[in-house]
């Protein structure tokens, strides 16, 4: 066990390892990670590397050799720094897109054909096309002054979009749909678009009257959406990774349509790159988060990330960071073409939530993790309610973050190592200064690390075996649909020279019963089953 945190060395070490940036209102906390005090000069020449890749990067080389295609998302809240003109002029006009579209829907000047005003949006997207939106939508979003209330189809679930076209009811009719995809063949939001587009014609409303798309030029949705004459398109770029398009019109049209400040989201974004670029890793936000991953890790990743959030608004902030870290870091093979197996697993939920489901695991169960505490220490809320007294003298505020500093130091007096990252306030600039700082920290340790943060051969994997999966049932239906009796899973096999699928096949035929698409009949045995059309 660990002597009490508020001793004398302790406060040292705290006064030591915080970064303090008045600036960006931002503060980190590294002093709960156990860094030797030789580890930053022997990490110096790596992080050095890093900074220097980093600076390649924003540069314009190639960061993608199997792909030929630079990365970008630096330059979309600094268009002034693109490594040429074509490409700083498209950023700028595509903000000023994003203003004027969303400025023209406010207005009625863009509008349904039975209403005089949108007012819901449905985002249509998969993976950073959904995910960053949807954190802006909970962190910034208040029912009361949002402009446009936004829901999401962001899976391939019809239950799911269901449920979310049930939420929207009548008010489908004046709602704008927003579908995001590069190159408008990702099937999740081809299936969530065609959804969208048959619950707007079973209630005879035209749904390219709804419809804008965010899509790469020239690919399949920008294509339908020209041919079709949808309300506007709006660009996206080799150069932009879905998990880094929050400042893109990816992440800004959706906040734009829903009232936020995206100037302020860009800004908070460009002023922590510009700390972030810094060479000195000890007054660099981003490069003491890498060099604390790198510790806490070993460099394997073999510990856990655990985000825990102590404000309801940033709960999506784990979820966002599962993607960004998850899938720029999970890599089989380093940059030299070597088996390495690296990735940081990230999991989290929110405090004081978590006071009642897992931090009893984290003080006394396997230490296999650390912890990054998220700390906003303006409480927010009316004034009414934050200073709500409790207790005498004590509000709900207050009890938050009294349960933060005490989850941390019962954590560290159980040996359990943890950051802490805190902001002043909770705003468009302040997400904007979170994302930029995560975005650049995933950046320089991979390099630490030695791999390439910027593609993700293991999804493309599961979408081509994924497609192999829908080809096995497309034979499936076409036997089924040339032979008379049921038939059973060995025969169906047999019949469809499957052995090597055998169990792929045993559950599209599991599945495609229970949705009343094939006949199930019983056998002694659920394998002994047989099947056959409807």
């Amino acid at each position: 066990m660990k002597s009490c945190g508020s001793n004398s060395a302790s406060w040292q070490r705290y006064r030591s390892r915080l970064f303090f940036d008045e600036g960006l209102g931002l503060r980190l906390d590294i002093s709960r990670i156990e860094i030797p005090e030789d580890f930053f000069a022997h990490m110096d020449q790596p992080m050095a590397a890093a900074l220097d890749a980093m600076a390649e990067l924003e540069n314009g080389a190639v960061a993608n050799p199997d792909e030929d295609r630079m990365v970008g998302h630096y330059w979309l809240r600094a268009p002034e720094l693109a490594p040429t003109e074509g490409i700083r002029k498209v950023i700028e006009q595509a903000v000023a897109q994003v203003k004027e579209f969303a400025g023209r829907v406010h207005a009625g000047r863009v509008a349904p054909r039975r209403a005089h005003h949108f007012t819901d949006l449905l985002v249509v997207g998969i993976g950073g096309s959904a995910l960053g939106p949807q954190l802006a939508a909970d962190a910034l979003g208040a029912p009361e002054t949002d402009r446009m209330k936004v829901r999401f189809f962001d899976n391939t679930d019809p239950d799911g979009m269901q449920r979310e076209l049930r939420c929207l009811g009548d008010r489908l009719e004046r709602t704008l749909t927003v579908v995001i995809s590069k190159s408008g063949g990702t099937p999740e939001t081809r299936n969530g678009m065609l959804v969208a587009k048959s619950a707007y014609e079973a209630r005879g409303l035209d749904f390219a009257g709804h419809a804008v798309a965010v899509t790469g030029d020239g690919s399949q949705l920008d294509q339908m959406a020209k041919n079709e004459a949808w309300l506007a398109r709006f660009p996206m770029w080799d150069w932009v990774g879905g998990r880094t398009s929050q400042t893109s019109a990816v992440g800004l049209l959706p906040a734009a349509l829903q009232g936020f400040d995206i100037d302020a989201l860009l800004g908070g974004a460009r002023d922590c790159d510009i700390v972030t670029r810094r060479r000195d890793p000890e007054q660099n936000p981003a490069a003491l988060l890498a060099l604390s991953w790198h510790h806490a890790t070993g460099g394997t990743g073999a510990k856990d990330m655990v985000i825990l959030p102590y404000r309801d608004r940033l709960l999506l902030f784990s979820r966002y960071l599962q993607q960004l870290v998850m899938e720029s870091l999970g890599k089989a093979k380093d940059l030299d073409g070597t088996t390495v197996a690296q990735g940081i697993a990230v999991y989290g939920n929110k405090g004081s939530t978590d006071q009642h489901a897992y931090v009893q695991q984290l003080r006394e169960g396997v230490d296999n993790f650390f912890v990054t505490f998220l700390q906003v220490l303006e409480d927010g809320g009316s004034h009414q309610i934050s200073s709500l007294e409790v207790e005498p003298g004590v509000t709900c505020g207050d009890y938050l973050r009294g349960f933060l500093l005490g989850t941390r130091e019962a954590l560290w007096q159980a040996g359990r190592q943890s950051l802490t990252v805190t902001v002043d306030r909770l705003d468009a600039r302040t997400l904007g200064i979170l994302i930029a700082l995560y975005e650049r920290a995933v950046g320089l340790y991979a390099r630490l690390v030695n791999i390439n943060a910027y593609h993700q051969p293991g999804v493309e994997a599961g979408k081509k075996t994924a497609a192999g999966v829908l080809d096995l049932q497309q034979r499936l239906l076409d036997h089924l649909a040339a032979v008379d009796e049921a038939q059973t899973h060995e025969q169906l096999v047999q019949a469809l020279r499957a052995e090597a699928q055998a169990e792929m096949l045993f559950h599209l035929l599991e599945g495609l019963a229970a949705n009343g698409r094939l006949e199930r009949r019983s056998g002694l045995t659920v394998f002994e089953s047989k099947y056959r059309l409807e």
